[in-house]
């Protein structure tokens, strides 16, 4: 069975959505109501009290805790993207002051220092997400061996139309297929391709994920009212679908 992640807010506006939760306790609320509507696991961007992204150990241990005691047991991640703190150095920093940890933080593989970063989640008991957006990420976590130290690789295929990420992603599947890279793999687009690529990685038994940080809109292009709307969809799919694949 395909597991579903919620990937609740993202980099998303407050004007873009009534519902995208960006305090702790909306954050709570809403990993509470994404489980309940079939996600297994929880990825966020904490905010701080302004609203902005934040790695500061305060920010995370607020929404770490909210989580946990809204939604105990389900695994959390975190994004641990350049944007937040754009200084590679200031970004490991941060990292390394965390008091209470997540049990995830996703490292895209593109951005300056991600080796670094990776391994000290790793050391620090975090599991790592590798964020693979090309073949050319897909190869450098072959090379770095990083395969060792991540829980799960993240085939994020996000930009462009629906085809072009498709045959993204069909390239980077081969890259990990021909090294015979064996660590869970989840599949997903955002926003025109957010649908048809989980579609895709269900049809294919890879997890994916759906959340107001992909997409706004239903498959019939339909404004949800949130995230737990969106899972409960993906949900539905998940359990509708027979895994057929590879998705290229």
């Amino acid at each position: 069975m395909t597991l579903i992640k919620a990937c609740l807010n993202g980099t998303r506006r407050p004007e873009e959505h009534p519902a995208l939760p960006l305090t702790p306790a909306q954050i709570a609320a809403d990993s509470r109501a994404a489980v309940a509507a079939g996600a297994s696991i929880v990825h966020v961007h904490p905010r701080d009290r302004r609203g902005r992204e934040s790695l500061a150990p305060d920010v995370l241990t607020s929404v770490v805790r909210a989580i946990r005691g809204a939604a105990p047991g389900v695994p959390i991640g975190v994004s641990t993207g350049a944007w937040i703190e754009s200084d590679a150095a200031s970004r490991l920093a941060s990292v390394r002051s965390w008091t209470v940890l997540p049990d995830l933080a996703s490292v895209n593989l593109a951005e300056e220092g991600s080796v670094e970063l990776a391994y000290t989640l790793a050391h620090l008991g975090v599991g790592v997400e590798a964020g693979v957006w090309t073949e050319a990420d897909a190869e450098l976590l072959v090379e770095r061996e990083l395969a060792a130290v991540c829980t799960r690789i993240l085939v994020e295929v996000e930009g462009g139309e629906p085809g072009d990420a498709l045959d993204e992603a069909g390239r980077i599947l081969a890259v990990l297929d021909r090294h015979e890279v064996a660590v869970p793999r989840l599949l997903h687009g955002a926003d025109t391709s957010a649908w048809p690529v989980l579609d895709a990685a269900i049809a294919a038994g890879l997890d994916t994920r759906i959340g107001l940080e992909d997409t706004l809109l239903d498959p019939d292009g339909r404004r949800v009212p949130g995230n737990a709307a969106l899972v409960r969809i993906a949900a539905d799919r998940a359990h509708a679908a027979r895994p057929t694949g590879n998705p290229h």
